[in-house]
């Protein structure tokens, strides 16, 4: 199982409406996002706009292939592209670089 984490930089002039938006994840993405093998998934955002994402998986390239055909992604990316900064209006989820893990303990 590999564990991916990253991080991307939401608008701080935007902040509590990507948080509010993420209380309300539609029930079709967080099927998607299960269905592709994301498990274990996690967002952490910070007051700056930094957000950390975790989340584990068998294989990252499976996993964002199987969400790029998923009908919802394409959607849910379209309506989150207009938080971010720094992917020039790129959909957020290919802008997931993962950071490298240097320990991790059992």
């Amino acid at each position: 199982m590999q564990r991916i984490c990253f991080q991307l930089r939401v608008n701080p002039d935007r902040l509590a409406e990507y948080q509010e938006r993420h209380r309300a994840v539609w029930p079709e993405m967080r099927d998607a996002l299960s269905a592709a093998g994301w498990h274990n998934y996690s967002l952490f955002l910070d007051a700056t706009g930094l957000l950390t994402g975790y989340f584990e998986c068998e294989d990252l390239d499976q996993a964002q292939q199987a969400m790029e055909v998923a009908p919802v992604n394409a959607r849910w990316q379209a309506e989150m592209a207009e938080y971010f900064v720094g992917l020039g209006g790129g959909p957020p989820d290919r802008g997931i670089v993962p950071v490298p893990e240097i320990f991790h303990l059992d």
